[in-house]
């Protein structure tokens, strides 16, 4: 047994991890650790490194691994080479990479960042973030990386793919949103990540409910559940997109039941570290989507429940968020519509457009109230279109 091999098989005795543990850490072959424990193999500077990191080694293994040696790389004769050096050299190159695993977990922290900002960034200022995080995850995939590595910077191009897409349908850029879309489908196909796969069928229901297509908002929503883990939040998301659509179409009891079930795969969730991630679910986030929901539908519950819902999120001591606040306004108006209270409709709807915080794909959620008020010959019907549009109300018809 090699010097690093002992040292190697020490730690991992006295951290308590085993082959398979330590190599998912890193990551690598669980074989290849196992090797590098009995000596079989060589690690490179670049894995020594790594392990001496998972271990918290303090550079110990490090400075055992031995040096690396330029040389020519013969071709084998594979009629009479030897398998278990033949596969361990294989196993050398495919470990070999000029990204480095800080990289690759760099970018996926910022994934993470950019889906948190999302609730409170105006779409344009995001996108320009996310294109450039793409951009850079783009110019890794050139590199010489493991296949683990490459695997997790497909993931993060698809992550990224999707994100940019949800900015730019908040921009009402559908076609480019579109190409977007289907990158992240593709990656979630290459990467057999099912997650990344229901998102991208959840956000395409969202794109055309918000176009007024709300049968096919069905039929996508539901293909989205079909294909989404149970255990993850793109099943609850896509389960209350289909509530939301049913509601447009003015099927009360399939929006109930759309609802029902949201309600009980959410009630055992727990807070989110991070409640503001789009891609996470959160008790919060369900109840302004029930409040949207019967704001759409127009059911008398919806009034209460939208008050509850605008009052909780700025409640005194509570982290500001000015987006879901402008939307949760626009649900209360809309409610406020139903029950004749126009008045208080349109003071409520221009606290919301005069926030700054909603994005152009929100003007049909608007454009319903402009023209409820309207409707009652109200002159605030007015003042809230030119708040929003710049321009005189939709003309009735």
């Amino acid at each position: 047994m090699s010097a690093f091999g002992r040292e190697l098989a020490r730690l991992m005795e006295a951290r308590g991890l085993g082959v398979r543990e330590v190599a998912r850490r890193v990551p690598c072959n669980p074989g290849h650790i196992s090797n590098l424990r009995s000596g079989k193999a060589r690690p490179s500077p670049e894995l020594a490194a790594d392990l001496d990191e998972v271990l918290g080694a303090d550079g110990t293994l490090a400075a055992l691994a031995p040096a690396q040696r330029r040389h020519r790389v013969l071709v084998p004769d594979f009629a009479g080479a030897d398998d278990e050096i033949a596969a361990l050299e294989f196993a050398r190159r495919a470990e070999a990479s000029d990204v480095g695993n800080s990289v690759v977990e760099q970018l996926e922290l910022a994934v993470d960042d950019l889906a948190t900002a999302y609730p409170g960034t105006p779409p344009a200022d995001l996108l320009g973030r996310v294109r450039t995080h793409l951009g850079y995850a783009g110019h890794l995939l050139d590199a010489r990386a493991t296949l683990a590595q490459h695997r997790r910077l497909l993931v993060t191009g698809g992550w990224l793919s999707l994100l940019a897409a949800t900015c730019l349908i908040d921009l009402h850029k559908d076609h480019v949103a579109v190409v977007h879309l289907r990158t992240a489908a593709q990656l979630a196909r290459e990467t057999g990540h099912a997650e990344i796969a229901a998102w991208c069928l959840e956000t395409q229901a969202w794109q055309v409910l918000t176009t007024g297509d709300y049968r096919r908002a069905v039929d996508i929503a539901q293909a989205a559940q079909h294909v989404a883990p149970r255990e993850g939040s793109a099943f609850i998301q896509a389960t209350a997109q289909e509530g939301r659509a049913w509601a447009r179409l003015g099927a009360a009891a399939e929006t109930r039941a759309a609802l029902a079930r949201v309600e009980k795969m959410v009630s055992p969730l727990p807070m989110p570290d991070r409640p503001e991630h789009h891609y996470r679910y959160d008790p919060p986030k369900a109840q302004m989507y029930v409040a949207t929901t019967l704001s759409w539908l127009g059911d008398p519950a919806a009034e209460p429940l939208a008050r509850q819902v605008l009052a909780a999120i700025e409640a005194p001591g509570e982290r500001p968020r000015p987006r879901r606040a402008a939307l949760a306004r626009l649900d209360l108006s809309l409610a406020l519509t139903a029950a004749n209270k126009y008045d208080e409709a349109a003071g409520v709807a221009l606290e919301a457009i005069r926030s700054g915080r909603l994005a152009p794909v929100d003007g049909r959620r608007a454009d319903e109230i402009v023209f409820a008020v309207a409707h009652r010959g109200l002159s605030e019907a007015r003042e809230l279109s030119e708040a929003y549009h710049g321009s005189e109300p939709p003309q009735l018809t």
